[in-house]
C-alpha cells in the first residue's frame, strides 16, 4: 500500500457505499479504497472465479488527448504499436522514458482519429500528462484529466455478462460483436452511443484486471452509486460479490498481470512476461521507433519471471530475497496467494478447470513475480527468503489455468 502522506486521502464517489458495506479502508496511491469487505478477500477472490465480482476502480485516471496526428504522436510515446489500431479496439502499452524505464502502463482507447483515451494508474495523470507534453510535439495536443469526473466500475467473472446485460439499452446490438479488448461508447459522455437502460451514457470496455470474463464500465461519477447498488441487488442470486483491492491483487497475479510501480518500474521494460506490450516481429526485433527503444538491451537487463509455489504460504513482498542453489540472484516483486488453484500430481488446476480431478478442493498456491539476474527456464525451483521463512517455488510460464477473459459472450 502507499506510503503515509501529509496530503488528505482522495475518495471515490462510492466511498460512503464502501463504508456502509463494512469495507476495511486503506491508503492506495493517495486514495482511500476498500481492501476487503466483511466476507474476506478469499471469498471475494473465489467469487470472481466461480460467479462474478464488482470492483470500484474510480481511482484510476482517465486522460483524453486531442489533436491532428495524435495517433502518430502516441505511437512514438507508447511501447505498443497502435498505427493500425481500429477505433473500437483497445490495446495495452507502456509509457517509457529515455532509459526504457516504465513511467506507467496504460490501456489505449482510439475514440476518433483526433481523440485518444488513456487509462493510467491512481495519481498518475499529472505525471503522464507532463511527460507527454515534454516529448517532441507533445505541446501541440490538448490533454484533459477526467479523474473524479468519470467513475469506473469493473464487473468480472464468468457470470458477469449474464448479470450486466439486462442493464444495457439495446443490448442485442451492443453485445452482437464484442470481442476481448474492444469497447463501445465514448469518454465524452454527451456523444456516447451506448447507454444504460436508465439513459446513463457509458463507455463499455471488454477488459479487466483479473484474467476473467468481464467489463470495465466508465460513467458519470454522479451515476455510479445507483449502478453499484442495483448491480449488487440484481446480481446477488447469481453470486455477484463486492470485491476490494486484496482480491484484485491476488486475481491479477494468478493471471500473470503486472502491478505498475511494483512489477514494472525504474528498470528496462524487457525480459518479462509481457512481450506483447512491445512491437516485435517473430524474431524479437523491434518493428517501430518509440521512446526508450534504444535503452532496451536484453543482454544487459535483468529478468522478471512469474512463479507459483506448492502451498499458500507467502513471504513479504518488500525485502524478500531470491536464492538459487544458495546464491542470491534477485528479489521478490509480488507475492500473494491465488486461492482458486492447487496442485494434483504436481499439475496446477483451477476451480474453473474443466478437467480438474473429482472432488478438487484447492488450498491455494502462492504466486507472483521475481526480478532476478539469471534467465531461468520454466520449471526451475528457486527459494524465496524473508525474515520469517524460506519457500520453495517454481518458475512458471503461466499460473492460473482455465481463465475466461477471452471466452465468447453467452
Amino acid at each position: 500500500m502507499a506510503a503515509a502522506s501529509s496530503e488528505p486521502l482522495r475518495k471515490t464517489i462510492l466511498n460512503p457505499v464502501h463504508r456502509a458495506l463494512g469495507g476495511t479502508m486503506v491508503d492506495f496511491g493517495g486514495w482511500e479504497m476498500p481492501l476487503w469487505y466483511p466476507g474476506g478477500a478469499v471469498k471475494e477472490h473465489l467469487a470472481v472465479i466461480t460467479a462474478a465480482g464488482l470492483f470500484d476502480t474510480s481511482h484510476m485516471s482517465v486522460i483524453v488527448g486531442r489533436g491532428t496526428n495524435i495517433r502518430h504522436f502516441l505511437n512514438f510515446a507508447l511501447s505498443k504499436d497502435i498505427a493500425g489500431l481500429k477505433i473500437g479496439r483497445a490495446a495495452y502499452g507502456i509509457i517509457l522514458n529515455e532509459k526504457g524505464f516504465s513511467i506507467d502502463d496504460t490501456i489505449i482507447y482510439p475514440l476518433a482519429e483526433d481523440r485518444f483515451g488513456l487509462v493510467v494508474n491512481a495519481g498518475m495523470s499529472a505525471t503522464v500528462i507532463s511527460h507527454l507534453r515534454s516529448l517532441p510535439g507533445g505541446e501541440a495536443f490538448s490533454w484533459t484529466d477526467l479523474t473524479g469526473v468519470c467513475a469506473k466500475l469493473d464487473i468480472q467473472g464468468p457470470a458477469a455478462y449474464a448479470i450486466f446485460r439486462p442493464f444495457v439499452e439495446n443490448a442485442d446490438a451492443v453485445f452482437a460483436k464484442f470481442p476481448y479488448f474492444s469497447f463501445q461508447g465514448d469518454f465524452d459522455f454527451a456523444q456516447s452511443a451506448v447507454h444504460l437502460r436508465d439513459g446513463t451514457p457509458i463507455l463499455l470496455s471488454r477488459t479487466g484486471y483479473t484474467g476473467e470474463l468481464g467489463f470495465e464500465i466508465f460513467l458519470p461519477a454522479a451515476k455510479a452509486a445507483n449502478l453499484w447498488n442495483e448491480l449488487l441487488a440484481m446480481g446477488a442470486e447469481q453470486g455477484l460479490t463486492a470485491c476490494g483491492l486484496a482480491a484484485r491483487d491476488s486475481l491479477r497475479a494468478g493471471a500473470v498481470l503486472p502491478l505498475s510501480h511494483q512489477d514494472i518500474g525504474p528498470w528496462p521494460f524487457i525480459n518479462n512476461p509481457w512481450p506483447w506490450a512491445l512491437p516485435t516481429d517473430e524474431n524479437g526485433a523491434f518493428t517501430k521507433d518509440f521512446m526508450g527503444r534504444a535503452a532496451l538491451d536484453p543482454a544487459t537487463a535483468g529478468h522478471t519471471l512469474p512463479f507459483a509455489g506448492f502451498d499458500p504460504r507467502k513471504v513479504e513482498t518488500h525485502g524478500a530475497k531470491v536464492l538459487l542453489g544458495g546464491r542470491e540472484i534477485g528479489h521478490v516483486l509480488t507475492c500473494v496467494a491465488d486461492m482458486a488453484i492447487g496442485r494434483v500430481d504436481n499439475r496446477i488446476y483451477s476451480l474453473a478447470s474443466p478437467d480438474k480431478p473429482e472432488n478438487f478442493s484447492p488450498r491455494g498456491l502462492v504466486c507472483g513475480f521475481v526480478k532476478v539476474s539469471d534467465p531461468l527456464a520454466a520449471g526451475t525451483v528457486i527459494t524465496l527468503k524473508d525474515a520469517r521463512r524460506e519457500l520453495k517455488v517454481e518458475i512458471r510460464e503461466d499460473i492460473r489455468p482455465a481463465r475466461t477473459a477471452r471466452k465468447a459472450l453467452g
